[in-house]
């Protein structure tokens, strides 16, 4: 059997393999095999027909239907035999066949690059630090009251604890209203800050039924814009806070927690622990985003497409039948996530070959410390927890990529940076 390969690009080959007459004649004899028991010929019960007689009527017909077979089991053949590790499906891009003669095709596949290190080690990177505030803390307890508020319907609105229920008609400069532009039942919350400053300001002070205009200065892609509302009050709710007691705390966390000054440093050390992950979280994807930086590399297009397609299942588990919504434009879509999931292709093979390159492997003692932490979380014996994870692919995924990271952050330049403020 003769074989030569050809380098399309890094991550691209093709191969053409050229099989004799007496080289395939073993894989035609099993096709002949596989369709005796299908064919029906006079005089002869299903199934009994002599080989001899089907290749007379049917071996034309047998042999090309069985070629993409003999191709594919062929080219399996000599990958295996040359070590090639091919990703994804293969295609086949040619064949050539007469009958009675030599077969001829090519099959064009994908692999995965030869990864050359650079930098990974002493990176510079910027950890922020946000320390949590009393501000911060008393801000989630009158979250946390407004959300166990108690709502009475009232007349007018004397103070920002109240929801204004309105209809919002949108207005031209000369004050007529614009048709199809018109909002009902829109609630706003006098106290929420997301509510434009102009309507809460119209809203103030405000009673059922009233009307009010006002006017909004907006900047959007540089261009100053001025929208003319016209606000008409239908309906308006009294927001009354639960005082923020020792009974207050109990009733909202089933007295799990029974004083006000526990649930306080018991909301501090919520937030401080949801910063700190935050912070690790950044920290974290700087890391990794300067050593794929520090890597140029060509990506096999199987593993971009692999990380579009999870991207696309992730969508379609957000609806009850697993299906995208009719107008969903998946080809855009793509193109707009393409960058996105070069990137995770080049992190996921810098990632195998980082792990490769130090030895990081996951150890029995990982599973045990793992399954010791999670199971009074999951409410699971440990000694059954760790069972189950000693035989799961993803737990152990989880555990080694935990383990890479926490090397390449011992291994980075960490400066701390402490800001009132976190941007995402």
């Amino acid at each position: 059997m003769e074989v030569s390969i050809t380098d399309i690009t890094e991550v691209e080959k093709e191969i053409q393999i050229h099989a004799s007459a007496d080289e395939l004649a073993p894989h035609f004899e099993e096709a002949y095999k596989r369709y005796q028991p299908k064919i029906e010929i006079k005089g002869f019960r299903k199934g009994k027909a002599p080989l001899d007689l089907i290749k007379k009527i049917y071996g034309e017909s047998i042999e090309y239907d069985a070629l993409d077979t003999i191709a594919s089991n062929v080219y399996r053949q000599v990958v295996t035999e040359k070590d090639i590790q091919p990703i994804g499906q293969p295609v086949l891009t040619d064949i050539d066949y007469k009958r009675g003669e030599a077969l001829t095709f090519k099959i064009k596949f994908e692999i995965k690059p030869n990864v050359e290190l650079k930098e990974y080690k002493n990176i510079k990177v910027e950890k922020i630090i946000h320390p949590v505030t009393d501000k911060e803390i008393e801000e989630e307890i009158l979250r946390l009251r407004r959300a166990n508020s108690i709502l009475s319907s009232v007349e007018s609105a004397t103070d920002d604890e109240h929801i204004v229920t309105v209809d919002i008609q949108e207005l031209d400069q000369t004050g007529n209203p614009l048709i199809g532009r018109k909002s009902t039942d829109v609630r706003m919350y006098l106290s929420d800050e997301t509510v434009h400053p102009e309507i809460r300001t119209a809203l103030k002070n405000t009673s059922v039924n009233a009307r009010s205009q006002v006017k909004i200065d907006l900047e959007h892609d540089s261009r100053k814009l001025t929208d003319y509302l016209e606000l008409t009050v239908k309906k308006i709710d009294k927001v009354t806070l639960p005082e923020y007691n020792d009974e207050f705390v109990s009733k909202i966390t089933k007295q799990k927690i029974k004083t006000a000054d526990e649930f306080y440093h018991n909301v501090r050390k919520d937030l401080e622990e949801y910063w700190h992950e935050r912070s690790e979280r950044k920290l974290t994807d700087a890391i990794v985003a300067e050593i794929v930086r520090r890597h140029d590399m060509t990506v096999p297009e199987t593993l971009v497409k692999g990380v579009l397609d999870s991207l696309i299942e992730e969508l379609k588990n957000r609806y009850p039948n697993k299906k995208l919504l009719p107008d969903f434009d998946e080809k855009g879509f793509r193109e707009e996530h393409q960058s996105y999931a070069i990137f995770q292709a080049k992190w996921y093979l810098l990632r195998e070959r980082i792990i490769e390159t130090e030895g990081i492997n996951v150890e029995d003692g990982d599973l045990e410390r793992s399954a010791e932490q999670d199971a009074p979380k999951v409410g699971i014996e440990k000694d059954r927890l760790l069972t189950f994870y000693k035989s799961s692919d993803t737990v152990k995924n989880r555990i080694l990529s935990e383990k890479l990271m926490q090397f390449l952050k011992n291994h980075s330049v960490i400066t701390e940076k402490v800001t009132k403020e976190f941007i995402d």
